[in-house]
């Protein structure tokens, strides 16, 4: 009997996965076949920018390491500023130098912890959520699925506990 084995589908991402490892696989063998046909170029010579004017350096690095110091410029930052410092204003505190209570900043705070982290990749979150890869499933027809399977499973736990109390009630 086939009810109880599972049914094997297709899986498109792995498939795609595959073959993109193969092609990987095929143009690394001729970027190699390609270098050893290839004969031996002298690189090209190109100024650089942080040493100074008139001296050139090969484009690949030298075996050995230069013996002069490291030339370094200087850099005007602005410190970076914290975003509450800007909330930091006399009116925030009351008459005794105590930071006064922000109710909308702690229930923010508070609703933030119930909260996901934001998605890595928003692109991807919006082709699952539309069902965009061919194969799978959109995500509002999982979640419509789950939803039903919720409001069946209530619906059978009410009439359960109504038939237990309507059992106790009528002995009673």
């Amino acid at each position: 009997m086939s009810w109880f084995t599972l049914k094997h589908s297709r899986d498109p991402i792995s498939e795609r996965a595959r073959a993109l490892n193969s092609e990987i696989a095929a143009l690394e063998k001729q970027i190699k076949k390609l270098h050893m046909q290839a004969p031996f170029q002298p690189q090209p010579r190109l100024r650089s920018t942080a040493l100074p004017h008139g001296q050139t350096q090969a484009l690949h690095a030298p075996t050995q390491p230069l013996a002069h110091e490291p030339i370094f410029e200087d850099m005007h930052k602005s410190p970076l500023k914290n975003h509450d410092e800007a909330l930091a204003t006399p009116a925030h505190y009351n008459d005794l130098g105590v930071r006064k209570y922000d109710l909308v900043a702690a229930w923010r705070r508070f609703a933030n912890h119930f909260h996901g982290p934001p998605a890595s990749n928003p692109k991807l979150i919006n082709y699952l959520a539309a069902g965009s890869i061919q194969g799978l499933r959109p995500l509002r027809y999982e979640k419509r699925v789950a939803r039903n399977r919720l409001m069946l499973l209530v619906l059978v736990l009410i009439v359960v506990l109504t038939g237990i109390f309507a059992a106790y009630f009528r002995h009673r």
